[in-house]
């Protein structure tokens, strides 16, 4: 893509939609088509009914657009809300779906309020603190649990009601050898168009989204299959080879939606806010959607041409206003969405109008088309999570992480296992905690921990000098991202690091974007004293200790 002028800036506001609204407006309109089958699909892997997925992309299209910090970003439910959502509707409805659909609203409405608060006083940095190795660790598990759990559906299966993690995933060979035949044949023909797609080299096919197609193939193959109506069938009846068993198919594979999506509205139940499991459900919440919305935003900022920054702390308080609408009448949380924002940017996107029109669509189409959506079947919007959830939790994303080095790869897969074995926050915890100890092991004392020691300088006015010393590591350097924020653009930026004994991963990376941002906006950036550091791999941002210095005094 190529670079733009900074002089040319899209406007924002209503100037930039009077100048931007073709190219916004079929950017939206693209992104709708992504966004409808996906919502739909998140949301009944999270509990709720399919039209709380709408509810909240609507949202973020219409409202979030209009306060936030960002200027691509498409906001909306994500896959990466499902495990946390899903658990906080089991554990507080005690195997009452409804009422545990109710209580997870309030918890959303709650998490929403600590995320307004925590935009207001600016702890969009504290995203810098979670080691990337943890948070791809903890991405990668909720995929391998997505993928557990939609697989049974996928085949027309479910697994044993109340069955573990653990044993929802020893079911899969079971719901594979026992299918529901013609819902497979709708769920593998999601999956094979899916995996076509992403080597399709045509630019004029690639404009087709393929959730698009996966939904009307599904649509072909349910009403081939007389999806509308309940009957017994045989797959392949006079095949004498096969075991034939009678197999009711119906309605119950298909979308359940109200024709009258004002009924669709739901408001949560403040009751269980007393008890434990809503505050873990809160938490949850708050955590891992504030940490996704953030991450995911500033991986945007990377993709847009025009190289503009994020506001985080502006952007995470209208996620939280987002989550409060939308937690108040029934829909999931939402969060800054990786792959349709970067759908978005592709499509030629200039300005959050885009965002709007997404959202704008998406409300016409749920208002004047709701028995299409009924049509649609659960196991194409399976095939669709299934598919993301390899796509978090790939052969490729594991290697990504082992290229970093063996410390990195270790603390990935810790959090899988952590996350897996016990739940998200206990997992990504862990994940932190192993981190912490492996760099007391190396060295770093406990007063350097949490504190970095570094000293900036301004020999003259064309120059910046920052001079680290002790250990760099990501539990230390927000305070040196925060002063690195306030540099004024356009000089030449040193980082002075003989004397620091330990540079870690995170830091690493932070100085390796802050060196591509900073030139990108005409300054530079130099780093004296790396020649004096051992990389624990050969990745040139794996973490790196000094060769001499053993300690910091």
């Amino acid at each position: 893509m190529s670079e733009v002028s900074y002089s040319v800036l899209p406007k924002t506001g209503l100037t930039g939609l009077k100048e931007n609204w073709r190219s916004d407006l079929l950017s939206g309109f693209l992104v709708f088509l992504i966004a409808m089958p996906l919502c739909l699909g998140i949301s009944m892997a999270s509990g709720f009914p399919p039209s709380a997925g709408l509810i909240t992309a609507v949202i973020g299209g219409i409202l979030v657009s209009r306060i936030s910090g960002s200027f691509v970003t498409i906001n909306g439910p994500a896959a990466g809300l499902i495990v946390v959502v899903l658990g906080a509707v089991q554990s507080l409805g005690d195997g009452d779906a409804m009422a545990g659909y109710r209580y997870t609203l309030a918890a959303i409405v709650v998490a929403s309020a600590f995320q307004i608060l925590m935009g207001y006083f600016k702890a969009g940095r504290l995203s810098s603190f979670f080691p990337a190795s943890v948070v791809h660790g903890m991405l990668a598990a909720i995929g391998i649990i997505i993928m557990a759990k939609q697989i049974h559906t996928v085949v027309g299966n479910a697994p044993e009601k109340g069955s573990s993690l653990i044993s929802t995933i020893a079911q899969i060979p079971h719901s594979l050898m026992n299918m529901n035949h013609e819902i497979a044949i709708i769920g593998f023909s999601g999956l094979a168009i899916l995996i076509l797609w992403t080597v399709v080299k045509n630019k004029y096919l690639k404009m087709i989204p393929a959730p698009l197609i996966v939904v009307l193939v599904g649509i072909g193959f349910g009403k081939f299959f007389d999806l509308d109506h309940e009957h017994i069938y045989l797959f392949l009846p006079d095949a004498t080879f096969l075991q034939h068993h009678e197999e009711t198919i119906g309605p119950k594979f298909l979308v359940t939606i109200s024709d009258n999506f004002m009924s669709a509205f739901y408001f949560p139940d403040f009751s269980k806010v007393a008890t434990v499991e809503f505050w873990e459900a809160v938490v949850s919440i708050c955590l891992v959607g504030s940490l996704e919305s953030l991450l995911s935003a500033m991986a945007v900022d990377k993709l847009d041409p025009y190289k503009r920054q994020t506001n985080l702390d502006k952007d995470l308080m209208a996620v939280g206003v987002g989550n409060l609408a939308s937690g108040m009448i029934g829909g999931l949380p939402m969060i800054a969405e990786i792959v349709r924002s970067s759908a978005n940017v592709n499509n030629g996107a200039k300005t959050a109008w885009a965002n709007f029109f997404h959202g704008l669509f998406l409300l016409m189409f749920v208002a004047f088309f709701p028995r299409l959506i009924h049509s649609i079947p659960l196991a194409a919007l399976a095939s669709l999570l299934v598919f993301t959830g390899f796509r978090l939790a790939s052969p490729k994303e594991f290697g990504k992480v082992l290229g970093l080095g063996k410390e990195q790869f270790f603390l990935f897969v810790v959090t899988i296992i952590g996350v897996i074995a016990t739940d998200l926050l206990i997992g990504v915890a862990i994940g932190i905690a192993v981190k912490l100890l492996i760099h007391i092991g190396r060295g770093v004392k406990l007063n350097n921990l949490f504190k970095i020691n570094f000293e900036i300088q301004q020999p003259d006015n064309n120059t910046v000098l920052v001079k680290i010393s002790g250990a760099a590591i990501f539990s230390n350097f927000m305070a040196l991202k925060d002063a690195m924020a306030a540099v004024a653009l356009g000089k030449t930026v040193i980082f002075q690091l003989n004397d620091a004994y330990l540079l870690d991963h995170s830091v690493m990376e932070y100085m390796h974007h802050f060196q591509h941002d900073y030139e990108a906006q005409g300054g530079k950036c130099e780093f004296y004293g790396l020649e004096y550091h051992e990389a624990y791999s050969d990745h040139p941002l794996a973490a790196r200790k000094h060769k001499m210095l053993s300690s910091y005094n």
